[in-house]
């Protein structure tokens, strides 16, 4: 009986959790689709006020992003990874492959603001070279 009890609360406890990870990862995957499309100015919404305030406009942001982070530009493939809190702020990590097959390891601080989820920053955690 206890444990089915220390279940319903986990379950009922991860539902918060899970949908905030469901908006984070549709607020990640649009802002990479729209880099896909070479739509910096969408890309540029799902960036938050401070990121937004210090590029100033999408093709800042969209030139910082081709040549800082052209595995975000032009990824082959997404995978999400942990959701986590450090220091109470959210990090989803990401795997992403790129067009070459490389995987890199990136992690999004996320932040909420009233219109919802907007990605504060990005720190690429390592790479890999899948042929070695």
């Amino acid at each position: 009986m206890r444990y089915l009890i220390a279940a319903v609360i986990a379950l009922g406890l991860s539902g918060p959790v899970l949908a905030q990870s469901d908006e984070i990862e549709a607020n990640i995957r649009a802002q990479i689709d729209a880099f896909r499309a070479d739509d910096f100015t969408t890309a540029f919404t799902y960036a938050s006020p401070t990121i937004r305030d210090l590029f100033r406009t999408p093709e800042n942001f969209g030139s910082m992003v081709q040549n800082g982070y052209p595995m975000v530009w032009r990824p082959g493939s997404l995978r999400f990874l942990e959701l986590r809190e450090i220091a109470g702020n959210l990090w989803q990590k990401v795997m992403v492959t790129d067009a070459q097959g490389r995987v890199h390891i990136l992690d999004y601080q996320m932040v909420q603001l009233e219109d919802g989820w907007k990605i504060n920053g990005v720190q690429i955690l390592g790479a890999s070279d899948p042929s070695v």
